[in-house]
């Protein structure tokens, strides 16, 4: 065993503890950002008639005749797509932004784009406006996009390596509390009223204002402190007030390692992290993973679920509440991810996740086929709806974000974030546009599709993710540095030598 490997041995025997400082650091980001992601995603689903009433409106206010039937569904299709399209972007930011303001202070600097558009949609009935509320889902969509990255990075770099999981599966819980409160607050005894959906979309701002009132007094991450801005000191501080104790070298010592494997990289761009062998896997798994949590069929199922609940003999009025306690067992199982993930691994979380998810999607199929023919048929479709969602919030849905944190070293961490974001959102896109085509072609048997596609991934996963459970972020480098073959322990350094430095600085 070498010395390096000795000194992380010491290491993997001092476990940390969740401080005050960590965990309200942690709920005051993932409130602050996490959860507006999860609100803005459902809060124009239950007043979108409403809305549409009000484009109508305002363009016979102008012109004095009402939009055609295309135009208006052409108008909120934009409208429901400038989000995904906002998340695209805001992830290509990711990596500048990290890099130059750190994550702490990325996320503060993120609440602009969360504060201008609720005050512009909060307003924009009054101003007769609907091209206020087009891009303030853009910039919705854009603090989205950077908070669904920056969030699980800088939480997985405040945490010690024993609360890492549960820790990185915070955000997904918060985003999953998002949708609840936003389907809670846009029922139509609520705010989903011709006077309320203003508010139910201005709403968006008080957790934003929250967070910059009280994040700046938390820590910035350590790593970052110490890799990126080369302050000791300011990263022994930031560790001993997360940590709640003085003795923190060890864990100083750990980062260090990292920085020594790491100083020949520097701050790695997108394309050579693609062209660097001893990333492959990681690059690989992580686009799979990501590309398999969208296209796994999460939006389709929620899409399908009012049908589903209506032909099982759910009054219509009553819909919005069964769609309530959907959500609600969406949160549940989230809350279970998190006390969970650190004894079964995150690798049989994804493994069990995906897995549900594909018997559901082959049960829910034959479901459907038959709903017409079978009377009992619909209530199989609800219990197959749930079983997917039960199964999405175990694994594909909080893991994935969390192992880019796991499986990259600092250099190249910002740059796999600009990477799994730009999948993640340009999946969540293609689903939306091509998805109801689909339906129409296929019907029912759309979801064999879906069913496919978790197939794949949880075939990926048992062959090629390894569990990271427990591990610091050098040991995790030291498995997938036998994985890409590369004999070095500091790869990095033998490729950077034959890539221009300009390539590298990207």
């Amino acid at each position: 065993m070498s010395n390096d490997e000795e000194r992380i041995e010491d290491i993997v025997s001092v476990p940390g503890r969740l401080t005050p400082v960590l965990a309200l650091a942690t709920l005051i980001a993932a409130f602050g950002s996490s959860f507006q992601y999860g609100y803005n995603v459902a809060a124009v689903n239950s007043p979108a008639e409403l809305m549409k009433a009000f484009y109508n409106e305002t363009h016979y206010s102008r012109f004095s005749e009402y939009i055609s039937e295309f135009s208006l569904t052409l108008l909120w299709s934009i409208s429901v797509s400038m989000f995904p399209f906002g998340g695209f972007v805001g992830s290509l930011m990711v990596g500048p932004l990290v890099n130059r303001l750190g994550r702490k202070g990325t996320l503060l600097f993120n609440n602009i784009f969360s504060i201008v558009p609720a005050i512009l949609m909060g307003t924009s009935k009054t101003a007769r406006s609907y091209e206020m509320i087009i891009l303030s889902r853009l910039l919705v969509g854009i603090c989205a996009g950077l908070s669904s990255n920056v969030v699980p990075m800088y939480l997985g770099e405040l945490s010690p390596k024993n609360l890492r999981g549960a820790l990185g599966v915070v955000p997904q819980l918060f985003i999953t509390v998002g949708i609840l409160v936003a389907q809670i607050v846009g029922l139509r005894s609520l705010l989903a009223t011709e006077e309320g959906w203003p508010i139910l979309l201005g709403l968006t701002a008080i957790p934003a204002a929250l967070q910059l009132l009280l994040l700046p007094f938390f820590p910035e991450s350590p790593r970052y402190l110490l890799i990126q801005k080369k302050d000791a000191a300011a990263a022994k501080n930031a560790l001993k007030r997360l940590r709640g104790w003085d003795d923190v070298d060890a864990e100083m010592e750990e980062i260090q390692l990292e920085d020594e494997a790491e100083k020949a990289a520097g701050i790695i761009s997108v394309l050579t992290m693609f062209r660097m062998r001893s990333l492959r896997w990681q690059v690989i798994s992580i686009i799979i993973l990501m590309g398999g949590q969208q296209l796994s069929g999460v939006n389709a199922i929620y899409y399908y679920a009012d049908q589903i609940y209506l032909s099982a003999g759910v009054k219509d009025q009553d819909v919005q509440y069964v769609t309530v306690g959907t959500g609600a067992v969406n949160v549940l199982m989230t809350i279970c991810a998190v006390f969970v993930v650190e004894y079964l691994g995150r690798r049989a979380l994804l493994l069990l996740g995906f897995s549900v998810c594909f018997i559901a999607c082959c049960v829910l199929t034959v479901a459907l086929a038959l709903q017409d023919r079978v009377s009992w048929m619909p209530y199989i479709s609800i219990v197959c709806v749930i079983s997917y969602v039960i199964g999405h919030a175990l694994g594909p849905s909080p893991i994935p974000a969390l192992l880019i944190t796991e499986v990259f070293l600092q250099s190249s961490r910002s740059a796999a974030y600009m990477v799994g974001g730009t999948v993640h959102w340009l999946s969540n896109f293609a689903v939306g546009l091509v998805f109801p085509f689909i339906q129409v072609g296929l019907g029912a048997y759309s979801f064999i599709i879906f069913a496919v596609i978790c197939l794949l991934t949880t075939i990926y996963i048992f062959l090629i993710v390894p569990e990271t459970k427990g591990k610091t972020f050098v040991e995790i480098n030291h498995i997938f540095t036998k994985m890409n073959k590369v004999s070095d322990v500091h790869p990095a350094k033998d490729e950077l030598k034959d890539i221009p430095l300009s390539a590298v600085e990207l």
